[in-house]
């Protein structure tokens, strides 16, 4: 059954695929809730490691695993090895939850429309190895949340997707979950929420009551220079972390992930600089630690919060960021 407790298409993809077509439906998010037991995968957890949870930790290995017996149900709705983990050598393809998903694609193939395919199992199942070749999307940790906008989920995902950027391109994007713009957060930190989801190219799904959004939220969503870079025809690849900040390259931390963010596109080169501390800082995005820009060269700048033309640059460009707040700059043609 699905997560609202209805009945579900498992054993009925072809009915269902032929009904959603006939619907118009384009979007189908497709869940992994309540799969009868035959469709439930064995578990296995780290051996040793204390340093795990549902949501996965990715930068690093696990090659001494133990099997489960049976599985730990989250409200009896999914179900979750209690200390899940992407182990190392097993071919999460060949799962029965895969072969779950790829059935329905399989039965959505055969209609005579096109349905964007998002698959959602949380990612306990290394979805990101193998959702580009059953769906277009799949989420790659657990829901953000309901209700009321949780700021340390947002930034336990932002942690971990930024280890998973590898496996998003075009037609195939980790989904990070929905966007909590509207949901209680600081302004300063729906603009970091909302960067950053975008130049992940996660898929820019709101999650709000449209009609009581302000018009400063409605802009932040508007942003032409971040969907543009989100969407862009022409280059697949999300921006990436190019510096971790206070913390060493690379290092895995759920409450301050990577602060320097920077990616290609067919406008330029986007340059993220966040802060996620609780207390103002001064950051540089220095031009000789960016992957895309030239040491000593020379760029056009534009502000992409408000557009503004910040002329000419040479070497670096300093901000002063308030807590939780993040700046983006639009890098042009050198000058």
């Amino acid at each position: 059954m699905t997560c609202g407790r209805y009945p579900g298409s498992l054993g009925y993809e072809a009915i269902d695929a032929q009904t959603f077509a006939e619907w118009g439906v384009d979007y189908l998010k497709y869940d992994n809730c309540f799969p009868a037991p035959e469709w439930i995968d064995d578990c296995f957890a780290c051996n040793g490691d204390p340093n795990f949870d549902r949501i996965g930790k990715v930068n690093g290995s696990c090659t001494a695993a133990t099997p489960v017996t049976g599985y730990y149900s989250w409200n009896n709705t999914s179900p979750f090895c209690a200390y899940e983990f992407p182990v190392d050598g097993i071919d999460y393809s060949a799962k029965k939850t895969a072969l779950k998903f790829q059935i329905m694609e399989r039965e959505l193939l055969a209609q005579n429309r096109t349905i964007l395919y998002s698959l959602c199992e949380w990612g306990v199942d290394q979805v990101w190895t193998w959702g580009n070749a059953t769906g277009n999307s799949w989420r790659m940790s657990n829901d953000i949340g309901f209700g009321t906008a949780s700021w340390g989920r947002i930034l336990e995902i932002l942690n971990v997707n930024s280890f998973l950027l590898d496996w998003t391109d075009f037609w195939g994007r980790n989904d990070p979950d929905m966007l909590e713009v509207g949901n209680g957060l600081a302004i300063e930190q729906e603009r970091t929420h909302f960067a950053l989801w975008a130049i992940m190219k996660g898929p820019l799904l709101l999650g709000t009551d449209l009609t009581k959004l302000r018009p400063e939220q409605i802009a932040l969503l508007q942003n032409k220079y971040l969907l543009a870079f989100n969407q862009d025809p022409i280059i697949g690849k999300p921006a990436r972390p190019y510096k971790w900040g206070v913390n060493p390259d690379y290092t895995f931390n759920s409450s301050v992930p990577a602060m320097y963010w920077s990616g290609a596109s067919s406008n330029g080169t986007i340059v993220a600089l966040m802060n996620p501390l609780n207390q103002s800082k001064t950051m540089e995005a220095v031009f000789s630690e960016v992957p895309q820009l030239k040491d000593g060269g020379t760029y056009q700048v534009t502000s992409v919060w408000d557009g503004a033309d910040l002329g000419c640059q040479e070497g670096r460009v300093n901000v002063t960021l308030n807590a939780l707040d993040t700046a983006v700059y639009l890098f042009g043609a050198e000058c």
